[in-house]
């Protein structure tokens, strides 16, 4: 949470989208990028809807499928997935997330503050992120 809280409000709409990514940021004093991270991906869906401010976000997706790889100081570690979705709906505020789709999220990451695991969407977060998955839908919280 510390590095979205004093994040602006921002919204936007996608139809069909693709695209990659890439980021690395370290101790900027800018919301997203105070804590180092280093990530890559790919993405490519059909209908994408997200609002964010603050500490909070929601997000809507539609038929979607991706991967990426991500290190970061803030997990102390690394992960890496691939995933592809048919639809979800999903809203967070502060710690605590919530999600409703069906996806088949595979992955795996690890790292000094937890473990999380994935097989077709279901899976288990275990350490500073608590969570767990089924078939795409997911609750989870961040203890500190």
């Amino acid at each position: 949470m510390i590095d979205t809280f004093d994040r602006k409000g921002n919204a936007f709409a996608k139809g069909c989208y693709a695209g990659t990514e890439k980021t690395a940021v370290a101790f900027k004093n800018k919301p997203g990028e105070r804590l180092p991270k280093a990530e890559l991906s790919a993405a490519a869906g059909v209908g994408r809807a997200r609002a964010e401010w603050s500490v909070f976000d929601a997000e809507a997706k539609g038929p979607n499928a991706g991967a990426g790889v991500r290190a970061s100081v803030a997990s102390l570690g690394a992960s890496a997935f691939a995933k592809a979705e048919l639809a979800s709906a999903s809203a967070s505020a502060g710690p605590v997330k919530v999600k409703v789709g069906l996806a088949a999220d595979t992955g795996v990451g690890i790292g000094a503050t937890g473990v999380e695991a994935k097989v077709l969407g279901t899976g288990i977060s275990v350490g500073r992120k608590m969570g767990v998955s089924l078939f795409g839908s997911e609750f989870s919280f961040n203890l500190w």
